[in-house]
Order: C-alpha cells, then sequence, then structure tokens
C-alpha cells in the first residue's frame, strides 16, 4: 500500500512515543493523544485531547497502553468515534481473556481487529527494530503491514482469529523468559558482590560456552555501570507483566514459582525507589 495511513496512537509511553514517530517517519499521519498530554505532546507529533478526537478520522488505531483494563477504559471513551472498517491494532501487553473481550467489543463496532504485541524495549523501539507478533485476518493483513513494518524488522504471524489471543499468548511466553534472565543477571551480581567475586572473572568463565549470552551482558552493564535510567523496560511494568503471566498460567493449570518470586523481587525495588528505573534493578531487591 503506497498511499499513507491516517493513524491514531493511543498511549505514548516509552513504547508508543516511539512507535508513532516511526509511523510517521513511514509517511503516515499521526495523530497521538495519551492521559498525560505532555508526553503525547513529547513526541513532536499532532495531539488530541481525547481518545474520540484521536480516532475520528482514523484508517488505523494503535493501543499501547499499560493492561487491558486501560485499554477497555480507553476503547470505551472513544467509541462513538470509531468508524467502521476501522483497523485496531492492539499491542498493549495483556490477559488472553481481555483480547477476547476487546475483540469482541470490536466486532460489535464493525472495526477489524488485531491482536498485535511486540517483542523489544526502548532501543529496538525507537529503532524501528521490534518484533511484531501478529494474529488476525488474512484478507485485512495487506492494510496493516505497513504499520507493522514501520516499528518492526519482522512481523511474526500465529493465527487468522485474533479472538484466540495466539499472538498475546505467545509475548507472555518470550516476556517469561526475558524477566527469568533478567532476574538471573541481577541475583548474579547481587551474589557476586556478597561473596566478593569481580564480576569480570564470572563473564570470563561462561565466554563462548552456552552459559553465554548478550542479554545477560546487556542487563549487567545497566547494573555495573549505575545506567538504569531512562529505563529500556521499567521496573513498574515488569511488574505488571509479571503478574499477569503468573495469573495467565494459574487460569491454564500452570504454577509458576519462579515469575511469582520475580514478581516480589519487582515490587521490592520498586518500594524502594526503582519503580522507574530499568527492570535490571531487579538487582536492588537483594538487600533489605
Amino acid at each position: 500500500m503506497s498511499e499513507g495511513l491516517n493513524v491514531a496512537v493511543l498511549g505514548a509511553g516509552i513504547m508508543g512515543a516511539a512507535m508513532a514517530k516511526n509511523i510517521a517517519k513511514a509517511g503516515h499521519t499521526v495523530t497521538v493523544w495519551n492521559r498525560s498530554a505532555d508526553k503525547a505532546a513529547a513526541t513532536g507529533l499532532p495531539t488530541a485531547a481525547t481518545p474520540a478526537e484521536a480516532v475520528r478520522h482514523a484508517d488505523v488505531v494503535l493501543t499501547m497502553l499499560f493492561d487491558g483494563e486501560t485499554v477497555r477504559e480507553v476503547i470505551e471513551q472513544a467509541a462513538n468515534a470509531l468508524r467502521p472498517g476501522t483497523y485496531w491494532i492492539q499491542s498493549t501487553t495483556s490477559a488472553p481473556a481481555d483480547v477476547a473481550k476487546l475483540a469482541a467489543a470490536a466486532a460489535e463496532r464493525g472495526v477489524i481487529f488485531f491482536d498485535a504485541p511486540v517483542l523489544g524495549t526502548r532501543q529496538p523501539a525507537e529503532a524501528g527494530q521490534l518484533s511484531v507478533l501478529a494474529a488476525g485476518p488474512e484478507d485485512y493483513r495487506a492494510a496493516v503491514q505497513p504499520i507493522f513494518d514501520a516499528v518492526g524488522a519482522r512481523t511474526v504471524w500465529t493465527g487468522t482469529d485474533a479472538a484466540d489471543a495466539s499472538a498475546t499468548k505467545l509475548k507472555l511466553v518470550a516476556n517469561s523468559w526475558v524477566l527469568a534472565v533478567t532476574h538471573g543477571a541481577a541475583e548474579t551480581l547481587a551474589l557476586a558482590k556478597g561473596l566478593g567475586v569481580a564480576p569480570d572473572a564470572f563473564f570470563q568463565l561462561i565466554e563462548g560456552g552456552p552459559l553465554d549470552m548478550g542479554y545477560l551482558h546487556a542487563k549487567s552493564q545497566l547494573i555495573l555501570e549505575d545506567r538504569l535510567t531512562p529505563a529500556s523496560f521499567a521496573v513498574g511494568t515488569a511488574e505488571k507483566d509479571a503478574r499477569l503471566i503468573v495469573e495467565t498460567g494459574q487460569d491454564h493449570g500452570v504454577r509458576l514459582d519462579v515469575a511469582a518470586a520475580g514478581a516480589e523481587r519487582f515490587r521490592r525495588a520498586g518500594e524502594q525507589g526503582h519503580t522507574d528505573s530499568d527492570m535490571a534493578a531487579s538487582y536492588f531487591a537483594s538487600w533489605d
């Protein structure tokens, strides 16, 4: 599709702001709404005072908000202005049950719904290098692919029925691994400090072997170099995702003890003043 689209981005946090800017760079007309108007204005893009104002002339609506409940509240505010035939890309990390409810709400209004969370943090979002996990009807995929191409390096299609939340389920599985590795890095460095072991000795020991990995080094460097702000993925949001993962597992008969303990680490780090720090600040939860 060569013509630019009119896109409403609802949510201008770390991810939403970066995605909005990249969609605009790709030649689309973007209007941004955020509950805190200053964050919307900080994108440098046209802003709307209300969700309804943002979506009134939109071909595509993209939601990147805190959780599924927030998405429902915001879309209800926009509902009367949504035009039948509008494409709704729902990228907020949510519970699968929430996705099903949002898909039903879209169907009632004749809106074409895509379950499309993204994998990545601040840096890949700003670079337009996210991985888009998407589920939705094949007949309309070409219409939204330009938006996915603007924000991501690749699109992974997981199903044709967005209400099944297959993309969201894959995102939760991936996030469970991301959070586990983050806590692993944080606890390993905390233990090294407690035992008086130089972190470099650990990194040299695992270098080039199956236990070595780039993400371990990336998160470790944030801790060791005290570069936890600005956050790539904030502690407060990580705690929300961890609890969502635990609850979703419980809903499907799966007990996730490590994820539950990780959520508590994020809570403690937040109480210590690190809510807006990078989630690697789990490191500080190792001490009272």
